[in-house]
């Protein structure tokens, strides 16, 4: 326990606020709480930071920027530049990812403690709607908020030992570069890693039952990523539903229900990734679930209304942006403050793999769906008109969804560092612009940015580096 009072010896206090999870969600709840002026106390029983900092976001972009560099050295003879790729020191690439996560942790600790929250490190339990226990105490507050975070699942019946059928958590801290791997599930998590194998010199077969691989993408992003990955020698099954999975001498052997059977070193189960909620006094206390999920109001309120839920926890967007805005909004209604709900549409999703897919507000099947097919317009930018794209040598495009004579109510985007455009893209969607304002902003030129602002201008019915 660190960063504020020793609750174990003032069993009479009584906090503003007690969080039970101090990922994404949970400490964004407690860092803004503690600004307002409430006090907080945080209960964590793993690191603080949670899956984001430790098993998420942090550790798999710094292996896929690790990809990247590899692919720059094997390619660097197309710019002028004389260099060897000669492999990969996994326990070196290992210690740099952990040092990036080190330094972040650090700066998180310090950054709580800086607030006067009350840090407890211990495994907590909600024992009624106003109070947790951990490490044989109880601790009360006016408010209690529920981040406890997510893991990763499997399928009925499907196993992960560890070994030769892993998670992500496992990937991550693998000791070795596969020779061969499958990649059960070709979503957000399937194809990064699938990327970094792919970029480390692995062999890599992808499982979707779906149709496309980023399944939750406009379909058009869909096809420019199975474009990308063939031409990189990334193979996959789609539309092909997992039927088991056996071990071989060597490794395993995927089988599929067409017949069809993959055979490989090892299998990633990268299907998706479940509620921790189980046993942890949820149901006792009244709150209503679904499936594992904490159910809530658009405020991120529980049926119980002393109750908060927030985060992986809720059935909204697995995104750690998402937890530290619904981690802000219970806050600041907690502190009496006006909130607004989020738009889930207007929050932007990346895919990290190579080339990244970016994208904000819905699909153009969706505007469809909401507006009738002959109320949807669509227009597209290809980044080969695009100086500083052609410049990376990477391929892609941009596409807009426009309600006629409307808003621009989708932006699609595939190509490298296309994550670092999505931030114009949600204010775009966001503050509900035409394409003829957008049009009238100069963006810079060469950078990959001003392919969105092309994009625009074709909307608006002048295009310039594009035919009509």
């Amino acid at each position: 326990m660190h960063g504020g009072r020793d609750v174990a010896n003032d069993a009479s206090t009584v906090f503003d606020v007690v969080i039970l999870g101090g990922g994404s969600g949970g400490y964004a709840a407690a860092l803004r709480a503690a600004q307002l002026g409430l006090q907080v106390a945080l209960i964590e029983k793993n690191k603080l930071g949670g899956t984001c900092l430790h098993q998420g976001c942090i550790p798999t972009k710094a292996l896929l920027h690790a990809g990247e560099v590899a692919d720059q050295t094997r390619e660097a003879a197309g710019f002028g530049v004389k260099a060897v790729f000669e492999g990969i020191d996994i326990n070196a690439v290992h210690a740099y990812k952990d040092g990036v996560v080190s330094g972040l942790y650090k700066g998180l600790q310090g950054l709580v403690a800086s607030r006067k929250i009350t840090y407890i490190e211990g495994e907590g339990r909600l024992s009624s709607p106003t109070s947790v226990d951990v490490n044989g105490q109880r601790i009360t507050g006016r408010h209690v908020v529920l981040a406890t975070g997510s893991v990763p699942k499997s399928l009925p019946g499907l196993a992960i030992d560890g070994n030769r059928v892993i998670s992500s958590d496992h990937a991550l801290t693998l000791d070795r570069v596969p020779k061969s791997a499958i990649v059960l599930g070709g979503g957000v998590i399937g194809v990064e890693f699938a990327s970094v194998w792919k970029s480390f010199g692995a062999e890599v077969t992808i499982i979707e039952a779906l149709p496309h691989l980023a399944p939750l993408e406009d379909e058009n992003s869909s096809k420019l990523l199975e474009r990308a990955f063939r031409k990189r020698g990334i193979k996959f099954e789609l539309g092909a539903r997992f039927a088991g999975v056996e071990y071989t001498e060597t490794g395993v052997r995927a089988s599929l229900e067409n017949g069809k059977q993959v055979e490989a070193e090892l299998m990633l189960v990268a299907v998706g990734r479940g509620p921790v909620s189980s046993g942890l006094g949820y149901e006792e206390a009244g709150v209503a679930m679904d499936r594992g999920y904490v159910l809530v109001d658009e405020y991120c309120q529980t049926n119980v209304p002393t109750i908060s839920a927030v985060g992986d926890l809720i059935p909204t967007l697995q995104l750690a942006h998402v937890g530290f805005a619904e981690g802000i909004l219970v806050a600041e209604r907690i502190a009496g403050l006006k909130v607004v709900p989020i738009d889930y549409d207007g929050v932007p999703r990346v895919t990290y793999c190579n080339p990244e897919v970016a994208s904000v507000g819905i699909t153009e099947a969706k505007a469809k769906e909401l507006y009738g097919d002959d109320k949807v317009v669509t227009a597209k930018f290809n980044l080969a008109g695009n100086g500083k794209s052609k410049i990376l040598k990477t391929a892609g495009e941009i596409k807009l969804v426009q309600v006629k004579d409307g808003a621009v109510v989708g932006v699609h985007m595939v190509g490298e560092r296309m994550g670092e455009q999505v931030g114009e893209a949600q204010l775009i969607y966001n503050w509900e612009a035409l394409p003829a304002e957008v049009a009238q902003l100069i963006h810079a030129h060469p950078t990959q940015n001003e392919a969105l602002g092309e994009a625009h201008l074709a909307l608006a019915g002048k295009p310039l580096h594009n035919h009509d």
